[in-house]
């Protein structure tokens, strides 16, 4: 079969056989150089150029669009390249602006701070491509607003939309609207899955057909895969076919993909309360009708298991599809689903997407979006909601699998979750870490959709459940914590979502408290306190059921988020209050960490009499767990503060019982930074010869022991960072 995607109007930026549009392309060349509509009108604005291209889905605007930017940038005008992004989801929902800027920034290799608002982003995204040069094409566009929001503040970069119709309030906007192709471009475009010969042999009916498709890029495709895949048949043939389409459409009315043409949003039973449903496309218009007849010939040709997993393809994540995904979906086996999509492909029913480097999985497909709605029409017109909601499990249950494969490589041989990865299917495991990398990134935008519509969707909510933990813990085996912070906020913002929809109040106190550690960690303690506190609100909520730990855990962390904010009386109040908790749980570890953190704060306000009491009493449960080395830190500590509180001789003391304690554990370098501390206080003494003792003996101790870091730290910390000990003259 002759796949006539890669060569065509739709065939993707830079494609040798680009056709037609040599006019279109040669204005956007021109209006590079031209001022705008609101130049012209007297009010000149300093922001980027925007050219808009404007025309119907079907229309080749996208390809237009991408043959253009590919040829402008990298060159002498924009050569810090091309971004692209597009604006309106599969269904017809606009893409929020806060991820189509993240999307922008990690394309850029810019930091996105997780959790931030959609205006601090756009802030972000404008300093970002401050003295770059580049070009940013938007595709499909949902609305004005959602664009100028993406606009950077300079004319160093070039903005290239595509939208359905005109954007009024886009300042300093040159349109440039499409329609048909021209009719010899058109019958080119056939000739192209037809052949040169029944072109020729039959030009009247060539030009008929081309004109039955509207001279419609995206119908015109569609014929030429149907030709190309039945090359016994004619051009007439074609055009017979063509308008039986028609008429049996008009015969029986198709009423089911009529309705989903007035109203093509999914059923009310996928837009549960709380989460908006998508809004509806634009009613079904005699312009679109070429299209629609093309896509039923194309259908129509196709044996009955392939169109099933076609119509399917419409409940792909994003718009994006591979093997995987389609066999889950069909409930067919891998090879089945990959040969399928291929011919899928050939057919111009598909678009490749192209392949990134060292990127695994296999090949990926978009379907696209002026057949999405045609796809999703058929979907609730042939197909049983049972049905649907089963190959949606089918899809989301494979998507996990290949998560913790995806997750399980990276753990060490021997382990619990390589021994299940050594029992999956050949098709679900992958060869290594960076294969397993590889896919992970490459389907990073599908995963996420997917985890963002079953959560939207609200009928699966287990399976989201166990979709967003096996995502994340991927997302932090192969990229880190850190890293991976943005995206790992979204997914605790859906967990949270399911949570409070289903009313678990363990699972939403986990994800306020793993939001609150994110927003800590990037400086945004205010947010942090107000998750910490709801989330000690859903702990609590379960009264006698409540979880020990996680309201423990609750309570530090808003006490680490006051000691962040300086706040030291109320964080030392916070930690007593774990404190007061641990002991009813008997925990000796968790009293003696929570105590040093008491005292730690009670140093910064110089509040000796409770530093001390404090230190005292983690020392007390340091020695009750037999923990030596603790102890006699926390015993050390308790002579720093005497030391802050002018009590020299009983610092002194103290500070000799902590090296008792050091010398028991046989830890050197603790020993050696407590004679480093003894010295000193000695100077401030007087006992030059007990400093000078207590330095050689160091000195000793060290030239024994490898150098690090010291083993002496303050105890006392906020949230997860460690504080230091004030210095105080």
């Amino acid at each position: 079969m002759t796949d006539v995607t890669e060569q065509t109007v739709t065939g993707g930026a830079g494609s040798p056989g680009f056709l037609g549009r040599r006019s279109e392309l040669a204005a956007l060349h021109s209006d590079v150089e031209k001022a705008g509509l609101h130049t012209l009108a007297g009010r000149p604005v300093a922001r980027g150029r925007v050219l808009l291209i404007a025309g119907r889905p079907g229309s080749g605007r996208t390809a237009l669009a991408e043959e253009f930017a590919a040829g402008i940038s990298g060159g002498a005008d924009y050569p810090d390249g091309l971004l692209r992004a597009r604006l309106t989801e599969p269904g017809g929902s606009p893409v929020p602006v806060e991820r189509v800027v993240r999307d922008l920034l990690t394309e850029l290799g810019a930091d996105a701070p997780p959790g931030a608002e959609e205006d601090e982003l756009a802030d972000i995204l404008r300093e970002a491509l401050d003295g770059r040069r580049v070009v940013l094409l938007l595709d499909d566009v949902y609305s004005a607003e959602q664009l100028a929001e993406l606009v950077p503040d300079h004319r160093d970069c070039l903005v290239v939309a595509v939208s359905r119709g005109p954007l009024p309030k886009v300042p300093d906007v040159r349109p440039c609207t499409i329609g048909a192709l021209d009719r010899i471009t058109a019958v080119s475009l056939l000739e192209r899955g037809a052949g040169d010969v029944r072109i020729t042999v039959d030009p009247g009916a060539a030009d008929t057909l081309a004109e039955a498709c509207g001279h419609q890029p995206a119908a015109l495709v569609l014929v030429a895969g149907w030709l190309a895949a039945h090359p016994e048949a004619t051009v007439a043939d074609a055009v017979r076919r063509m308008a039986e389409a028609g008429d049996a459409a008009a015969a029986s009315g198709e009423a089911a993909e009529q309705e989903a043409d007035e109203d093509a949003a999914p059923p009310p039973s996928s837009a549960p309360p709380g989460f908006p449903a998508p809004p509806p496309y634009p009613p079904p218009d005699a312009a679109d009708e070429p299209l629609r007849r093309a896509f039923r010939l194309a259908h129509a040709a196709l044996p009955a298991p392939a169109a099933r997993m076609l119509r399917l393809l419409a409940l792909a994540p994003a718009g994006l599809v591979d093997a995987h995904t389609a066999a889950a979906l069909a409930g067919c086996p891998v090879p089945t689903a990959r040969t399928a999509l291929a011919g899928f492909a050939a057919a111009g029913l598909l678009r490749p997407v192209p392949a990134r480097e060292g990127a695994g999985g296999g090949a990926q497909y978009l379907v696209p979006g002026c057949l999405d709605a045609l796809l999703r029409a058929l979907l609730h017109a042939g197909d049983r909601p049972a049905e649907i909601l089963l190959a949606r499990a089918r899809m989301l249950e494979r998507t996990v699998r290949l998560l913790r494969a995806c997750h399980a490589v990276t753990e060490p041989q021997g382990t619990p979750a390589r021994a299940w990865l050594a029992g999956l299917p050949g098709s679900l495991r992958f060869a290594g870490r960076a294969e397993a990398a590889g896919w992970l990134a490459s389907r990073q935008p599908a995963l996420l959709a997917a985890a963002r519509l079953v959560v939207a969707d609200g009928q699966l909510d287990t399976l989201a459940r166990r979709l967003v933990s096996a995502l994340s813990r991927a997302l932090i085996a192969h990229r880190g914590a850190e890293a991976a912070a943005p995206e790992l906020y979204r997914l605790h913002e859906l967990v949270l979502g399911v949570a409070e929809r289903q009313n678990l109040p363990r699972e939403r106190a986990a994800a306020l408290l793993n939001l609150g550690d994110i927003d800590a960690r990037t400086g945004r303690l205010a947010e942090a306190l107000q998750r910490y506190r709801a989330a000690l609100e859903a702990a609590r909520s379960e009264r006698d059921q409540a979880d020990p730990l996680a309201v423990g855990r609750t309570l530090e962390s808003i006490a680490g988020t006051y000691a962040e904010l300086g706040d030291w009386q109320r964080a030392a109040d916070w930690y007593s209050r774990a404190v007061a908790l641990a002991q009813s749980r008997g925990d000796l570890l968790a009293q003696a960490r929570l105590h040093g953190r008491i005292a730690a704060a009670w140093t910064y306000t110089g509040n000796w009499p409770e530093a001390l009491r404090a230190w005292r009493a983690a020392a007390a449960a340091h020695r009750r767990t037999g923990d030596a080395r603790a102890h006699a830190r926390a015993v050390a500590e308790t002579a720093r503060v005497q030391e802050y509180a002018g009590r020299l001789q009983e610092a002194g003391r103290t500070g000799e019982e902590a090296l008792r304690l050091a010398e028991r554990s046989g830890d050197r370098r603790l020993q050696a930074a407590l004679r480093l501390r003894l010295a000193d206080s000695a100077d401030r003494l007087g006992h030059s010869a007990a400093a000078a003792a207590h330095r050689s003996a160091a000195q000793a101790l060290l030239a024994r022991t490898r150098p690090v870091e010291s083993s002496v730290t303050t105890e006392g910390n906020s949230n997860e960072t460690e504080l230091e000990s004030p210095k105080i003259d």
